[in-house]
């Protein structure tokens, strides 16, 4: 695990695949930090399959701050989407991610735009499925995304989440007939490790207020070296 950066109230990752986002990491720094107690604050999640940025809280307050934080962005995109009324505001914690899926541009998914699914949680089986409408259980999902590039049968995306929803990449892609390489859970021809990546992170400093943004270049991996 990379640590990026590191001070007082916080700490930022590159968290590896393979590595759960609520006990492993906690457990890797306190490990690092030869800390068996220290506090870590989950403020945020990653599916363990994935890799890429996150950032915990190494103090109470701080956790509490990024948290509000996190509420005030999924109240903004809300408000921006129009799945509720209030005053328009710019996120405070921005989370972009890239990802490498099948295909290319059509027209069930053009080059850039919004993509809306109401998803249902199996928690028994263990997948999510989008549904055609509200009922119990159901939750909005709602991303932005553009197409970068596509070389040979992938093509590039980058994805800025408006909703947090388990899967949610994975799915609502897949369901466009377009699913992440390596997902076989959702339909890619290739079972391996999934090509999606947490590579973009924007938030306010706890304690100071100060602007934070963090960015990771294309991981490697056969995959993602077509695009370099």
């Amino acid at each position: 695990m990379n640590i990026l950066y590191e001070d007082a109230a916080l700490v930022v990752v590159d968290k590896p695949v393979g590595l759960s986002s609520e006990e492993g990491v906690p457990a890797a720094l306190r490990q690092h930090w030869n800390a068996p107690d220290a506090f870590v604050g989950v403020v945020h999640r990653l599916d363990t399959g994935v890799s890429g940025l996150m950032v915990f809280a190494k103090t109470p307050k701080a956790a509490a701050e990024l948290s509000r934080q996190v509420t005030q962005s999924q109240n903004a995109y809300a408000v921006q989407d129009g799945r509720a009324e209030g005053r328009a505001e710019a996120p405070q914690f921005v989370k972009q991610y890239r990802a490498v899926i099948a295909g290319g541009p059509d027209e069930r998914l053009p080059e850039s735009g919004t993509l809306r699914d109401y998803l249902f949680k199996d928690s028994r089986k263990g997948r999510v499925f989008p549904v055609s409408r509200p009922r119990k259980g159901v939750r909005e999902a709602v991303l932005e995304y553009r197409i970068l590039q596509t070389a040979g049968e992938n093509s590039l995306t980058e994805i800025t989440l408006h909703t947090g929803r388990t899967h949610q990449i994975r799915v609502q892609f897949a369901s466009r007939k377009h699913p992440l390489y390596g997902d076989g859970k959702y339909g890619s021809r290739v079972k391996g490790n999934i090509a999606l990546q947490s590579c973009g992170l924007q938030f306010r400093h706890p304690e100071s207020g100060e602007p934070m943004a963090f960015t990771l270049p294309l991981p490697e991996g056969e995959v993602w070296t077509k695009f370099l």
